[in-house]
């Protein structure tokens, strides 16, 4: 489904990275007006006329203090209160203790998903294998182990507000928590080839007793 705007959040911290996108969103869309009008009225006010002779102005060392320093004050706080999210979300040692491994290998132009069976471990007997499907337990921490075959690609679930690069040769491990269930686009965020455009996948997100059926019809 298409959204003109964000799609619901469905993932534990889907609210802060909103809360500090409409943050930014605001500031610069304040600055942006503002900028806007001052240069429309400087056209206005200032356009040539009949008569007038230009005139050479000298800048102001004051002016161009305030106007650096001001958005260098902005840009350092938004820094600031956005490293605490920042490390939740992208530090390895913010992933939740007991999270569920899923290992997601993309390649052009699929992904390729090992879910952790009933023992909670990869590289076991009950590991489940799926290609452009995955399928997880809603209110539980699960950790993305990402590694690309070919190029560079991007794990991203917007309704998680979850972004991860895949790249060549690296392992790179994310977490998330889905909080409702139901059907979520998986896509690829990073252009990869001419068959890009067809790289998407589904993540369904089940109630635990749906997810634990689900594993042991696997296992049959």
């Amino acid at each position: 489904m298409q959204h003109w705007w964000f799609p619901e959040n469905a993932s534990s911290y889907g609210g802060q990275l909103d809360a500090m996108f409409y943050v930014i969103l605001y500031i610069t869309g304040i600055v942006f007006f503002v900028v806007e009008i001052g240069l429309i009225v400087f056209v206005v006010r200032y356009r040539g006329r009949p008569g007038r002779r230009a005139a050479y102005i000298e800048g102001s060392t004051r002016a161009e203090i305030v106007w650096t320093v001001i958005p260098a004050i902005t840009v350092v706080l938004i820094a600031l209160f956005s490293q605490r999210l920042w490390s939740l979300v992208k530090s390895p040692s913010q992933i939740p203790a007991g999270a569920v491994p899923i290992a997601v290998e993309a390649k052009q132009f699929e992904w390729h998903f090992t879910l952790s069976g009933p023992d909670g471990r990869l590289g076991t007997d009950d590991d489940i294998f799926r290609k452009d499907t995955l399928h997880v337990a809603v209110d539980r921490d699960y950790v993305v182990e990402l590694q690309a075959r070919d190029v560079i690609h991007s794990f991203f679930v917007p309704a998680f507000r979850f972004k991860q690069d895949a790249v060549p040769g690296m392992t790179t491990r994310a977490w998330f928590r889905a909080t409702r269930t139901g059907a979520f686009e998986i896509a690829c965020a990073e252009l990869c080839g001419v068959g890009h455009y067809r790289m998407a996948a589904r993540l369904f997100v089940h109630s635990p007793e749906e997810f634990a059926a689900w594993q042991a019809a696997q296992g049959q």
